[in-house]
């Protein structure tokens, strides 16, 4: 679908509302394939709950600042890979 609007639908658009709703779908069918291909392991609701709590109560775990930085990067590959690869 992806290509479909980049390459037939896209080129064809002079109305430039309807050429920027075309590129926001276009991104967003980008971040469901992302996050529909992705087998990275992250952290689960419960342990980023976890992690706050202990860095609010001054109780910061050793791997705190690595840990999150990986959690940071799961998510921007999904969300905005340039971004990420920007600052790796």
């Amino acid at each position: 679908m992806w290509e479909f609007l980049s390459t037939e639908i896209l080129p064809t658009l002079d109305d430039q509302r309807l050429k920027f709703r075309t590129l926001v779908a276009m991104n967003a069918l980008g971040i469901a394939r992302r996050e529909l291909e992705s087998d990275e392991p992250d952290l689960s609701s419960d342990e980023l709950r976890e992690l706050a709590r202990r860095i609010r109560a001054g109780d910061v775990p050793p791997d705190a600042h690595s840990t999150l930085k990986a959690h940071v990067a799961t998510k921007l590959r999904v969300s905005n890979p340039a971004y990420l690869e920007k600052y790796e």
